[in-house]
């Protein structure tokens, strides 16, 4: 039985984020976890925040996490990771792709931007542990950027703490994705999930 387990997607427009709440809440149903879920999105351009949030366990009651209570953060953009930060304590844990997606007020001059190395030491602080991945990269190796987000899922798997059969999450890959792009999503979790055993040992 699983009491409480909270995970919070942070991303921007365009990344996915609310693809990859839809897969792990339909995995969660499927394997008889009760879900609760939220999501805020930014500017409807490609661009803007997005945050998606999934509740899983039979001590959930409300769709937002409480502050500090955050079990694990994906961070599909640093910037956006480190505005969720008071989600964090020192029993979350934080997969950070460390892709930059500079938003459009930047070059405009109405924002700044912080360095990565800036973004980490705070994320460092905030969360018991912070695992860094080129999901790109990988993606790009399983055969489609597209893939990022499902690396992103793939290494969340790989921190073995979620309360979802690896199965059933495939199960509802496949069941997303026509037949002649599933593999390669397929390959884009195995590799995520592996490339987080790696940064765990």
């Amino acid at each position: 039985m699983t009491k409480e387990f909270n995970v919070l997607i942070t991303g921007v427009g365009g990344q996915g984020a609310i693809l990859m709440s839809e897969l792990l809440g339909k995995a969660a149903v499927k394997d008889g976890l009760q879900v609760r879920g939220s999501e805020i999105l930014g500017m409807a351009v490609r661009g803007g925040s997005v945050t998606s949030a999934i509740r899983l366990g039979d001590d959930v009651y409300g769709p937002l996490i409480p502050m500090g209570k955050c079990n694990a953060l994906l961070g599909m953009e640093p910037s956006e990771a480190l505005r969720n930060i008071t989600c964090l304590s020192k029993s979350s844990l934080v997969i950070l792709n460390t892709a930059v997606t500079v938003p459009f007020t930047v070059p405009l001059g109405q924002s700044s931007y912080p360095s990565l190395e800036a973004i980490l030491e705070k994320l460092n602080k905030a969360a018991g542990r912070v695992i860094q991945l080129d999901a790109a990269k990988l993606a790009q190796e399983a055969g489609s950027l597209l893939t990022t987000n499902i690396v992103m899922l793939g290494a969340l798997f790989g921190t073995e703490q979620l309360p979802i059969k690896i199965a059933t999450l495939k199960e509802a890959i496949q069941e997303r994705f026509k037949a002649k792009v599933a593999p390669v999503n397929i390959k884009a979790f195995d590799l995520g999930y592996e490339a987080c055993q790696q940064a765990l040992k």
